[in-house]
């Protein structure tokens, strides 16, 4: 099992994750407020701007202050 830091000292099983996604698009705004009325969501921002929310297989929703792109680059780095 490869995890990748996902910032605020909070890594995710790289195995695990469906998609990473900006937070800017409607859709997505949609999709982290029923999975909050759901309890779905895990928030490691630490208190920061989210700038990715990363979706699982389990279907929770991790929302983090990392860029998307960075989440991708360590990522592509667990893979290898």
């Amino acid at each position: 099992m490869k995890l990748v830091d996902i910032g605020g000292n909070s890594f995710v099983s790289a195995g695990r994750v469906v998609a990473v996604l900006s937070p800017d698009s409607l859709p997505v705004r949609r999709m982290v407020q029923d999975a909050k009325n759901a309890g779905r969501v895990i928030d490691v921002s630490c208190g920061k701007k989210t700038r990715a929310v990363i979706i699982t297989d389990s279907e929770h929703t991790v929302l983090t202050a990392e860029e998307p792109e960075t989440i991708r680059e360590r990522m592509q780095a667990a893979h290898e």
